[in-house]
């Protein structure tokens, strides 16, 4: 009997030419090296920043819902909840990743047509390095190779102008780099890309309002997915190698080639990653600087606030201002206040600082601040528009009962690419989001392993973000940050 031998297909990362395979090229060939310690240095400022952002989240009441879920429907694994507890890598993804979204504090990367947060990266990488025991400097040059990818591909395309989140081209980053720390060859991850992608196709009406939980967890989701995703494809499993250019490929889908050059392998994105000083969309940085700066500078109380005129660019406008994805005029929860310039303005000027606090439904819903925000009204300007995303500038007009008109055009923020936020701004701001979590012994503990990342494991991290308290304890004199 003759036998039929049948070729067996190729795998996406077997053909170098496609834009998969080169992706997963790129991250199997990153290497320490390609770390400069400046690169380093910024990288362990934006890794502090994460941990901040991500304790000061604890108390959310998402977390204990999610702790239920993992207690129904998982045992318990070997990686570490941020702030106590074990679960399964994919799952400490999504908790940790949640976290780090949950107070809008977190790192962005700004782009034509869109924007994302490479720190969406954070909970499946740590969750990655934990799960197969890696150092701390294998953490860091994944975390890398996931900034690179993610910010690459958002500069390209215009994801969310397309109608897109922002979560889609995570799938693609964190699945890269999840491979690439769980030991996974450049055909299987480039696998492990094309099974993460193709099943999570995220869309931008998350931000449509009346602005869901969904939107700070999703990807978390994704991240969980593309964990997975990489361990299914060190067993073998094979995806579809046109993710990008085949039929009803990615391409397809954006109307448009996509244009990376993934044979450069520099990781130096980093430096083009900005940091936030307030509890607000990216966008309502510069906004709540010139009206904080406003109200200091000239004693302003809230009370004497007859109207606010708050001028910005198109994506300010559309996402947080009432345009694109609908009014801002009643926001009542967490999620729709730090997307909300009305309502940021009006706690800014009431409170005097935007921080957790000031996204907590009692504030939102508080008679004073529906009352002044119905009074800001928020309009876009063509030439900040024409300015993005280079500069994210804003114009804050404040008419007050007393006849007097404060004025202040505000060009970027500290934290902004001009005023980049400095390690020892970044200890102080992680100081005031965990003291209520940490008492110093463990915040001194955590600032000191996040400077040594590169020379230790990545466990001794872990190790102590598992004694920090889940539930807040204020302190007498809770510091901020101002």
């Amino acid at each position: 009997m003759n036998s039929v031998i049948t070729e067996r297909p190729s795998q996406p990362g077997e053909d170098k030419r496609s834009a998969v395979g080169r992706i997963a090229a790129f991250a199997a060939a990153a290497r320490p090296e390609h770390l400069t310690n400046e690169i380093r240095q910024l990288f362990k400022r934006n890794i502090l920043d994460s941990l901040g952002c991500a304790i000061a989240a604890l108390h959310g009441q998402p977390f204990q819902a999610l702790r239920e879920q993992f207690e129904e429907y998982r045992a318990v694994g070997r990686c570490t909840l941020i702030g106590g507890g074990k679960t399964s890598a994919d799952q400490a993804a999504l908790f940790n990743s949640g976290l780090v979204r949950y107070v809008d504090l977190l790192d962005s990367y700004m782009a034509l047509g869109g924007l994302c947060h490479p720190s969406d990266n954070f909970g499946p990488v740590l969750a990655a390095a934990e799960h197969a025991g890696t150092s701390g400097e294998e953490f860091m040059l994944a975390l890398a190779v996931a900034y690179e990818i993610q910010c690459r591909f958002s500069a390209a395309i215009p994801v969310m102008a397309k109608g897109f989140n922002h979560a889609t081209q995570l799938a693609i980053s964190a699945a890269a780099s999840a491979g690439k720390l769980l030991g996974l060859s450049a055909v299987e991850i480039a696998n492990a890309i094309a099974i993460a992608t193709v099943d999570n196709i995220s869309l931008a009406c998350v931000h449509a309002e009346p602005v869901s939980q969904w939107k700070g967890f999703s990807p978390g989701m994704t991240g969980m997915r593309a964990v997975y995703a990489a361990s299914l494809a060190r067993r073998g499993f094979e995806g579809p190698g046109g993710l990008f250019e085949g039929p009803d490929g990615l391409e397809r889908m954006f109307g448009q080639s996509i244009r990376v050059n993934w044979e450069d392998p520099s990781l130096e994105i980093v430096f083009q990653t900005v940091l936030k000083k307030y509890c607000s969309l990216i966008h309502g940085q510069p906004v709540l600087e010139a009206v904080l700066e406003l109200k200091r500078r000239d004693a302003l109380a809230a009370t004497n606030v007859e109207r606010v005129r708050c001028d910005v660019f198109q994506g300010a406008f559309d996402f947080a201002g009432g345009g694109r994805y609908g009014s801002k005029d009643h926001p009542a929860v967490k999620e729709q206040a730090d997307y909300n310039l009305k309502y940021l303005v009006a706690a800014a000027l009431l409170d005097n600082q935007v921080g957790p606090a000031q996204l907590q439904p009692g504030r939102i819903q508080a008679a004073d601040a529906q009352a002044l925000l119905a009074r800001v009204e928020v309009r876009p300007d063509d030439q900040f528009t024409s300015r993005y995303p280079g500069q994210l500038n804003a114009r804050i007009t404040i008419y007050t009962k007393d006849n007097r008109v404060l004025e202040k055009e505000q060009l970027g923020w500290e934290g902004g690419l001009t005023n980049p936020m400095s390690w020892d701004r970044t200890v102080e701001k992680f100081h005031w989001l965990s003291e209520p979590f940490a008492n110093e012994d463990l915040r001194s503990g955590l600032i000191e392993s996040v400077q040594q990342i590169d020379s230790r494991p990545i466990s001794e991290l872990m190790n102590l973000l598992a004694q920090v308290r889940p539930v807040a304890v204020f302190p007498a004199t809770h510091r901020g940050i101002q």
